[in-house]
């Protein structure tokens, strides 16, 4: 293993957004001339359009059509399609490659082309024909309006509802990337401030694990530090017969932690020996090391009560895990010459930076940086992640550039490219605030645990449930999955509906109003959905096979674009690392079928069938994004 410590990870080629679309397009044309392509070739590329590189990316199947268009209309240019959704009445998607091009071209002897509309024009005029497409229309200076076809719409639409939505998955261009979240210190309960990392990080897994990446979900925990010495001497001074040490003769963790921590700060002999300690844990004395793994377990137990009720799951990897393999790590750093020594610390300089990036402390202990940079050189080189992904608050942002910079150096990561792998990310976001404006913080001015936040969102759900006359309704199983699907989901969706670099404030009564944008607005309008086709008395699975989908009201259409659409925001949530694009989607989506069911009878209409599809189409296109946002879908209200 530290063989390999002194060679850098093989870097990938650059893997362009349109990887694979561009290798299909360039193979085909160069094989055969621009005008045989065009004539020969019309029902590959119609098939093209549909193929699973691009998943369901209505995008991406625009895009290899208009790539062979753009190769046909200027050979000479290497050109990759700019194709954006449309926002008015003009298509649903516009090529705008028109204006670019020119600007290239327009200084050429032997032009063609007279300015942007006539490039725009030959764009159009070349595009091969494809049951995609409706109509295309050049506005303006050489934008290229699209209209999809309203049949072939409707027909993945159906296609969906047959083959599942996970065919409407996008495809990324890397294979496995490694997710670092939540990430709470041992000995210390979950309060708040965690758990932005921690909805926020399972919403990235989830989505990059639909798009086809393997995700290593990994659990940095402090579990490793001075902190362990000022505890275990506490454990063996309250419990001089350590057989005596368990869950109930401890009690309450934190207040476990808050009591040594005040002998540490207040007695010099205790401190003194807490400092021993340490260093007889890290020289790995059994009797130090079983307490160390007996509050780690203790802890494990306390994160486990947040993580289960979130719908959480993570392989923790804390940073006792990297600690074998520190020294190796900063040596081979250290033969690059990266290394040197400063005020009795072992520091890397970094340009563009005031401070140095220590990595070895004066007293000859390690640190965040050291633990990290080893932690990276293992995710690149054993583990072989080609994305890793950090998912903390702005204020770490300066430590990351760092280290960031430091892999560079190394050799590690490319210097200046983003879309080559590997790659790293720093997810950072903003605070939890209270209705104050200050940090989200109890009347005691403690931090407020998450357990206790999440027991509250349920239990006030149950009390709307029980208000609404639910109790009389259900089951008291029933009111309980209820309350939670209700409850953790509207603290979850509160905090993903938010850009995540931005501080939100926490409010229960607007995250559990069932108006406006929220989980219980969203998951109420699932379970209408749901109630609908109920009422109809048709077997929606019998229909997927039988009925047909014809979206004839101008609503209709409206939907099930947007239903197809689904791909590409997961996509572009993905590549931009922010789960409130998802959820703009996702409200978007209420919204319109809101819209469609206002002018659209369903039940008892001559379309019922038809519309049926659509109604359940929309129901299974929000329960992915209900699991992609770590929700649990609720059927009846």
């Amino acid at each position: 293993m530290f063989g390999t410590l002194l060679s850098s990870p093989t870097f990938s080629s650059p893997l362009l957004s349109f990887n694979h679309c561009t290798l299909t397009a360039c193979v085909f044309l160069r094989a055969t001339s621009r005008r045989l392509a065009l004539s020969t070739k019309t029902q590959s590329m119609t098939t093209m359009a549909n193929d699973e590189d691009c998943g369901g990316n209505l995008k991406r199947q625009l895009g290899k059509l208009f790539e062979v268009s753009l190769r046909a209309t200027v050979p000479d240019e290497n050109v990759e399609p700019l194709i954006a959704a449309c926002s008015g009445n003009f298509g649903d998607y516009q090529c705008n490659n028109a204006m670019g091009l020119w600007s290239k071209i327009k200084a050429k002897p032997n032009k063609t082309f007279r300015g942007p509309p006539a490039v725009g024009e030959a764009i159009k005029e070349n595009l091969p024909p494809s049951n995609m497409i409706e109509s295309c229309s050049v506005a303006g200076p050489g934008f290229i309006n699209v209209v999809l076809s309203t049949k072939w719409i409707a027909e993945n639409i159906q296609k969906m509802l047959i083959d599942g939505i996970d065919s409407l998955a996008p495809r990324l261009s890397l294979k496995r990337a490694v997710v670092d979240f939540s990430s709470p210190n041992i000995a210390k309960e979950m309060h708040v401030g965690h758990l932005r990392s921690t909805i926020i990080g399972d919403t990235l897994a989830r989505m990059l694990e639909f798009s086809k990446v393997e995700v290593l979900r990994r659990n940095h925990v402090g579990d490793w530090g001075t902190q362990f010495g000022m505890l275990i001497e506490f454990l063996f001074e309250k419990f001089p017969k350590f057989e005596d040490v368990n869950e109930s003769a401890i009690g309450d963790l934190q207040a476990f932690y808050k009591a040594s921590k005040q002998r540490f700060d207040t007695d010099a002999e205790f401190k003194d020996r807490a400092q021993r300690a340490v260093v007889r844990l890290q020289g790995g004395e059994t009797k130090y090391h079983q307490a160390w793994e007996q509050i780690c377990e203790l802890s494990r137990k306390e994160f486990d009560r947040v993580y289960q009720r979130l719908g959480v799951h993570l392989e923790e990897k804390g940073e006792s895990f990297y600690n074998p393999f520190i020294p190796e790590v900063i040596g081979a750093l250290r033969n690059k010459g990266l290394v040197e020594e400063s005020e009795g610390a072992q520091v890397i300089r970094l340009e563009g930076f005031n401070i140095p990036l220590i990595v070895v402390k004066s007293d000859g202990g390690y640190n965040y940086a050291s633990t990290d940079l080893t932690a990276l050189w293992y995710r690149l080189n054993e583990e072989k992640a080609e994305w890793i992904i950090y998912v903390t608050d702005v204020g770490q942002q300066q430590h990351f550039d760092m280290f960031f910079k430091a892999a560079k150096l190394a050799g590690w990561l490319p210097s200046d490219n983003s879309t080559i792998y590997p790659k790293v990310s720093h997810v950072g976001f903003g605070l939890v605030l209270g209705e104050d404006g200050k940090r989200f913080r109890t009347r005691a001015t403690e931090v407020v645990r998450l357990v206790d936040l999440l027991d509250e969102a349920k239990n006030r759900s149950k009390a709307a449930l029980i208000e609404r006359g639910k109790a009389a309704e259900w089951t008291e199983e029933e009111l309980e999955q209820t309350a939670e699907a209700v409850g953790y989901g509207a603290v979850k969706y509160a905090d993903l509906k938010n850009n995540r670099l931005t501080n939100y404030t926490f409010n229960f009564d607007q995250m559990l109003n069932d108006k406006g944008n929220t989980a219980v607005y969203l998951l109420y309008a699932h379970a209408r959905i749901c109630s609908i086709i109920r009422k109809s008395g048709k077997d929606i699975d019998d229909l997927k096979k039988t009925g047909e989908l014809v979206l004839g009201h101008p609503d209709e259409r409206v939907l099930g674009l947007h239903l197809l659409q689904f791909a590409e925001t997961v996509e572009e949530a993905c590549n931009n690392l922010l789960p409130n694009v998802l959820c703009e989607y996702l409200y978007n989506l209420s919204e319109n079928f809101t819209k469609f069911y206002s002018n659209c009878q369903v039940v008892g209409s001559a379309e019922e069938t038809s519309r049926l599809l659509l109604c359940e189409a929309t129901a299974v296109v929000m329960r992915k994004c209900f699991f992609l946002l770590g929700i649990v879908p609720v059927y009846k209200i």
